[in-house]
């Protein structure tokens, strides 16, 4: 390492925040990134620690120590193309991923970790402004056509190797613009979706034709998953597009949100956090939208503790609700995990995010009973404390409270992918409702239907951007080996 005693000479930096008062104001990024100096300082902190758990904690596997060390070396093109190499789009991960690879670190261990993320952050960032990332289109073509269905980070990642190894890729997206989770999931404010336009610039100039407003196969009528918005214009058979292409490569989402049948379900006010995200952010892009909901002058009641929870809870804030509160069934996590009994894996402590910092009141072991109103409107609900015995969710007796409520938004996670794309392929599904294909380095990411694939959240369900990215990654290895015999994309 460049500095082998760095991890006892300094301390480790965090990136910083704009004011609250500031951020509220507008939906764009505040996370104010580290400087020059002090990335090089954070890389420093990066041990020889002989076996760097940080690499295994990644589900992409980057190759932290050498571009921390690279960073420390000021050596800033070869520490992304380092990144690069095992991570297609390292904005998004700098951005919004949770970090098991700091967790994972060794000097995490009786320590702070090394500020992996924020490094990633740094790299990624210089390198579009130097002017580094520029598209590969392939030097040779295959003659092989390729269907990634769903533009989400899984499907980007797929499309774009593919696309590098010489095969004619075809990117379809039911929505008016690709990106998935990424461009109506997560707020502007988390990542403006410019990072999105850059990716998708690039994959068009390495030869990916990008089908936005399309629906492959059919959306449900009713349920969840129909008051999810989506915006396709037309609509293309399974069928027709096992006819037209070698392969198929699903890569949709887990779209089913999960729903909260207690009395009073069926009032106006009630609303999943995917009818919600999505609309700011078209407001955002310069979109009109006729009704869209808002929760100005609102009490607002978001069910669901994770990070889409907290996602409504900024959003909120940021029409000017009159009060946020969160619920979360579990009960409330200890502020320090123990680090001698879980490291390296992901720990078990109490997060506060960025928002939950701009005002909201957070409660912990509480269910929802029943939802109250008025004239068909919501106005209120009823919840009971709940504690954990024997494995068994109870009921706290003499509990029992209302809460004041205009808007409620659930965000209480995602099922499983929409039935109805995979009945439409005929693909057999796990014990969850995903698409059933394993990852074993032969025939991997394979479906029960012949030369039909499937990868992230709709084979793995509900997960993480860089697990999206891993999985995206190998199914094109899988799909490339498939179609030519064997395949140098990397794993």
């Amino acid at each position: 390492m460049g500095k082998i005693t760095g991890f006892m000479e300094y301390e480790r930096i965090e990136e910083g925040y704009k004011p609250v008062t500031e951020r509220l104001k507008h939906y764009k990024e505040f996370v104010i990134g580290l400087d020059t100096a002090q990335s090089k300082l954070q890389a420093a902190r990066c041990m020889d620690c002989g076996t760097p758990f940080c690499n295994s904690g990644c589900p992409v596997n980057n190759i932290i120590p050498d571009f921390n060390d690279l960073v420390y070396r000021d050596d800033w093109k070869n520490a992304i193309d380092v990144l690069h190499s095992t991570n297609n789009f390292p904005e998004f991960t700098g951005r919004i991923c949770p970090a098991p690879c700091e967790a994972a670190c060794v000097l995490n261990v009786n320590d702070d970790a090394v500020g992996i993320k924020s490094i990633e952050h740094a790299i990624i960032d210089r390198a579009w402004a130097e002017g580094w990332v520029l598209a590969q289109p392939p030097k040779h073509k295959t003659g092989k056509k390729v269907a990634v269905v769903g533009s989400g980070p899984a499907g980007m990642a797929a499309a774009q190797q593919l696309a590098r190894v010489g095969h004619d890729v075809t990117l379809f997206e039911k929505n008016d613009r690709i990106g998935g989770l990424l461009r109506y999931g997560i707020p502007d404010f988390k990542m403006e979706k410019v990072h999105i336009d850059r990716r998708a610039d690039q994959l068009q100039k390495e030869g990916v034709t990008i089908r936005t407003g399309v629906l492959v196969g059919e959306w449900p009528q009713s349920g969840a998953a129909s008051k999810v918005t989506n915006w396709a214009k037309e609509s293309i058979s399974a069928t027709q597009l096992q006819k037209d292409f070698d392969a198929v490569l699903l890569t949709g989402g887990a779209e089913q949100s999960r729903d909260l049948p207690v009395p009073g379900r069926d009032l106006d006010g009630i609303h999943f956090a995917m009818e919600f995200l999505p609309q700011q952010n078209k407001v955002n892009a310069g979109d009109k939208l006729k009704g869209q909901l808002s929760a100005s002058g609102k009490h607002v009641i978001v069910i669901g503790g994770g990070d889409t929870g907290s996602d409504c809870v900024g959003t909120s804030n940021r029409h000017g609700a009159a009060s946020v509160t969160q619920f979360e069934v579990m009960p409330m996590p200890p502020e320090q995990e123990n680090k001698p009994l879980v490291w390296p894996y992901w720990p078990l402590k109490l997060r506060t995010s960025s928002s939950h910092d701009e005002g909201c009141t957070r409660e912990f072991a509480i269910s929802t009973k029943e939802f109250t109103g008025k004239g068909g409107k919501v106005t209120g609900l009823k919840t009971v404390q709940v504690e954990f015995k024997d494995g068994k969710m109870l009921e706290v007796a003499g509990t029992e409270k209302e809460y004041k409520a205009d808007l409620v938004l659930l965000a209480m996670g995602f099922t499983n992918p929409v039935a109805a794309t995979l009945d439409s392929f005929g693909i057999d599904k796990d014990a969850r409702g995903n698409a059933k294909a394993s990852t074993e380095v032969n025939g991997g990411y394979a479906t029960s239907v012949p030369k039909v694939f499937a990868a992230g959240d709709i084979r793995r369900g509900q997960s993480l951007v860089v697990w999206a990215i891993r999985e995206g990654r190998q199914a094109a290895r899988a799909v490339d080996a498939f179609l030519m015999g064997q395949s140098e994309l990397p794993r």
